[in-house]
């Protein structure tokens, strides 16, 4: 194993991407169950976790953005040039939809005349001003959004774990919570 590779990302940049992490996936879990059920108390309860966990993640993204671009991340594990392309490819779409995602269901629930009030006391301004129309055309770019970070998700995990059974370079390890 490296030098490059021993090197742990910081405490709270393990803690933020972790966190974010499984706000991303309760979040996606949620929004597709919730969508399936019919009209009642339950539904519309879970559509408000879904708009509180989408405005937690969109702060957890700002928090992790302003951690990344303050503090220099470890040096890339050797791996060939095509995979490293597509690693920071990858990275930086998932940073993108990251604020795209959440954006967007707060857009459309702004369109659609639902107010976002983040956990039953904060009211949030709308996004953008009520319009059926704009909600209706909103409406599938949130969730062509979701499932495209959910595949990149999907992407990630593999890719990481792919580093960590089959390479076995260490990548894995440097993102691990704990103890180095």
């Amino acid at each position: 194993m490296s030098t490059a590779s021993r090197e742990r990302y910081t405490g709270p940049a393990i803690a933020l991407h972790w966190l974010l992490g499984l706000a991303i996936v309760g979040s996606f879990s949620v929004g597709v169950y919730m969508t399936e059920l019919p009209i009642s108390p339950q539904r519309l309860k879970l559509y408000n976790w879904h708009k509180w966990a989408g405005i937690c993640i969109l702060t957890l993204s700002a928090l992790r953005l302003l951690w990344r671009l303050t503090h220099r991340p470890p040096a890339d594990v050797p791996m060939p040039a095509w995979q490293q392309r597509a690693s920071h490819a990858v990275h930086g779409l998932l940073y993108l939809l990251f604020f795209a995602v959440p954006l967007a269901g707060w857009a459309y629930s702004s369109a659609a005349g639902f107010p976002v009030v983040v956990f039953g006391v904060l009211p949030l301004p709308d996004f953008v001003s009520p319009d059926k129309a704009l909600a209706e055309a909103i409406k599938p770019l949130h969730k062509i959004l979701a499932f495209t970070l959910a595949a990149l998700v999907l992407a990630h995990v593999g890719a990481a774990l792919k580093h960590h059974f089959v390479d076995r370079d260490g990548l894995l390890d440097r993102m691990r919570p704990g103890r180095a």
